[in-house]
C-alpha cells in the first residue's frame, strides 16, 4: 500500500479541499451544526475508509440525504433525537451487509452507471458554473434540481449571468487555465509536477491572493460569500461532541421509520458509487458490496453517538480521487486526518479559499465524468443501452440522483424484460479436478443479459485460487454489456488470483 503513498498523499489533498467546502455546505443545507458536516467527513475518511474493502471510494456527508435529515430532524424534535436514528441506521446498515444484501449491486446495468457519471458530470458543471462567475446564492454542493433558495439549476444558472463577480471570474479563468495547462503540458514534461497536483497549486494561489487583499495589497472588495465560510463561533454553534441518546426516543416508532430511511438511502447511494468507482477504477478491483455495507453501518454507528451527519460513499469525492491521482484507500484515510487537522489548527486559513478555485477543479472532475467519446460509445451500443443512459442523465438532472437511477433501471428493465419474454437463459458450469486442480468449464446460451449478471458475477467469484477456466459463448448470438465487460474484469483480475482463463468464442 506504502508503494503510491506519493500519489495518495497528493490526491489526497486534492480530495480534501473539495471534501471541506461540501461538508459545510451539507450541513448547512441538513439543518445541521457545521461541525456535525465535518465530524462526518472526518469518520467517513478515517474509520469507513479503514474498514473499506473499495479502494478508491471516500465516504462523508451525502448531498442526496439533505432532504431527509433536515425533515427529520423537524419530526423528531431536536438534533439529539435525530442523532438515534442515525445509530439505529448504522445498525441496520450493518445488518444489511451481514446478510449478504450487497449482491444487490450486480444488478446496477452498466447503462445505468454510465448514465449516472455523466449525469453527475453534467450536474457539477451546471452547479458550479454560478459559484465560478460569483453567484454564490446555493449552498456549495447542492445536487437537487430544485435548490434550498426556492431556485433551481437553471434559473440558477441564468440568473448567475446578470449578478456575478469580478473577482470571482478572474480567479476562476486563472484557475481552470492553469489546470488545463498543469494536466496537459508541465506533468508530461516534468516529474515534479506529476507529485505535485495543479489543484493543490490553484488553491494555494487562490487563498494566498485573498490574504494579501486583507493583507492591503490590493483594493479589492472580497464578499466572505465567495469563500469557504467558516468561524469557531458558527462552527462551535449547536454542536455536542459525544451524545449520549435519549432512551426515551428509541421507544418513538417515528425513530425507527426515519433510521430504516437512511439506512435504505444510504445504501443504495453507497452501492450505486461502489460500482461506478470500481468501473473509473484504471486497475479495475472489484470492491465486495457486502463489507462496504458493514463499514457504512460502522460508519454511521459512530456517526450517531459523536454528533455527526450520516455518511455515504460519495461519487463526486470518489471521482475527483480518481482522476487526480490515488491508488489506494491510503488516499481517503488521509483525506480524513487533514479534515481533521483542518479543524483543529487551520480554520483561519480555510476561510480564505475562493469558492471559485473550487469550482475549476470540479468542473474539470465533472468533464473527465460527462466526455463526449462516452456519450458516443453508449449511442453505437444501441438503443437498449443508450436509452437507458440518457434517461438516466435527465433525472439525475432534473430531478436528483436517486431518482434518475431509477428511472434509468425502469428503463432497462423494460429492454430487458423485452427480451427475456423472448428467449431462455442458462448458465451451466461443469466441475472437473485433476492432478488437485479444479478446471470450471462454464458455458453460456444463445442469449444473456444483464438479468444473468449477478448469477455470472457469483459463480465466477466462487471460482477457488488457481484453478483453470474455460468460458464457452460460441454458440452466443446476443450478450449484454455488462456480461461483456463483467467477463473482460474477470480476464484482466485472473492474475491476482491465480487462474487460467481461456475463451471460447464464435470468431
Amino acid at each position: 500500500m506504502f508503494k503510491t503513498l506519493k500519489s495518495d498523499l497528493s490526491s489526497s489533498i486534492v480530495v480534501f479541499f473539495v471534501a471541506l467546502p461540501l461538508c459545510l455546505g451539507i450541513a448547512l443545507a441538513s439543518n445541521a451544526p457545521l461541525m456535525a458536516g465535518l465530524i462526518s467527513g472526518i469518520v467517513g475518511g478515517i474509520l469507513v475508509g479503514i474498514l473499506s474493502g473499495s479502494q478508491l471510494g471516500v465516504s462523508g456527508p451525502a448531498a442526496g440525504l439533505t432532504v431527509i435529515v433536515s425533515s427529520s430532524i423537524l419530526v423528531l424534535g431536536s438534533w439529539d433525537n435525530f442523532l438515534s436514528a442515525v445509530i439505529l441506521a448504522g445498525i441496520i446498515q450493518f445488518a444489511f451487509g451481514y446478510f449478504s444484501l450487497g449482491f444487490l449491486a450486480y444488478f446496477f446495468p452498466l447503462s445505468v452507471i454510465y448514465g449516472m457519471l455523466s449525469g453527475i458530470g453534467i450536474l457539477i458543471i451546471l452547479k458550479q458554473i454560478p459559484h465560478a462567475i460569483g453567484y454564490d446564492k446555493s449552498f456549495f454542493g447542492e445536487e437537487e434540481f430544485s435548490q434550498l433558495n426556492h431556485e433551481n439549476t437553471i434559473s440558477s444558472l441564468i440568473h448567475s449571468f446578470s449578478d456575478f463577480d469580478y473577482f470571482s471570474i478572474l480567479i476562476f479563468i486563472f484557475s481552470i487555465c492553469l489546470l488545463i495547462i498543469w494536466e496537459k503540458k508541465l506533468s508530461n514534461k516534468f516529474d515534479i509536477f506529476k507529485i505535485i497536483q495543479g489543484p493543490i497549486v490553484v488553491v494555494f494561489l487562490g487563498a494566498a491572493f485573498v490574504f494579501l487583499n486583507q493583507s492591503g495589497f490590493f483594493s479589492l472588495n472580497i464578499s466572505s460569500e465567495h469563500l469557504v465560510t467558516i468561524s469557531d463561533e458558527n462552527l462551535l454553534s449547536n454542536f455536542h461532541f459525544l451524545t449520549i441518546p435519549n432512551i426515551d426516543n428509541f421507544l418513538n416508532l417515528e425513530t425507527y421509520k426515519i433510521a430504516l430511511l437512511i439506512a435504505v438511502v444510504a445504501s443504495l447511494e453507497t452501492l450505486l458509487c461502489l460500482e461506478a468507482t470500481d468501473k473509473l477504477d484504471p486497475q479495475r478491483r472489484v470492491s465486495p458490496p457486502n463489507k462496504e455495507l458493514k463499514a457504512q453501518g460502522i460508519g454511521n454507528l459512530i456517526c450517531g453517538f459523536v454528533g455527526a451527519l450520516p455518511v455515504t460513499q460519495v461519487i463526486v469525492r470518489s471521482s475527483a480521487n480518481i482522476n487526480f491521482g490515488a491508488k489506494t484507500k491510503l488516499s481517503a484515510i488521509f483525506h480524513g486526518f487533514w479534515l481533521l487537522i483542518a479543524v483543529v489548527f487551520l480554520i483561519p486559513i480555510m476561510s480564505l479559499i475562493p469558492l471559485a478555485s473550487l469550482s475549476a477543479i470540479l468542473i474539470i472532475v465533472g468533464y473527465k465524468l460527462a466526455k463526449p467519446v462516452i456519450f458516443k460509445e453508449m449511442y453505437s451500443s444501441g438503443k437498449e443501452q443508450f436509452i437507458p443512459f440518457i434517461i438516466t442523465i435527465i433525472g439525475i438532472i432534473t430531478i436528483n440522483l436517486l431518482n434518475g437511477i431509477i428511472l434509468g433501471l425502469i428503463a432497462g428493465l423494460l429492454f430487458s424484460l423485452y427480451r427475456s419474454y423472448q428467449n431462455s437463459y442458462e448458465l451451466k458450469d461443469v466441475i472437473t479436478n485433476k492432478n488437485g486442480v479444479e478446471s470450471h468449464y462454464i458455458s453460456l446460451a444463445e442469449e444473456i443479459s444483464f438479468f444473468n449478471k449477478a448469477s455470472l458475477m457469483q459463480k465466477l467469484e466462487s471460482i477457488p485460487n488457481g484453478s483453470q477456466v474455460t468460458v464457452d459463448f460460441a454458440r452466443n448470438k446476443y450478450m449484454a454489456l455488462d456480461i461483456e465487460v463483467t467477463l473482460k474484469d474477470f480476464e484482466t483480475n485472473a492474475e491476482y488470483k491465480n487462474l487460467k482463463v481461456k475463451f471460447i468464442n464464435n470468431n
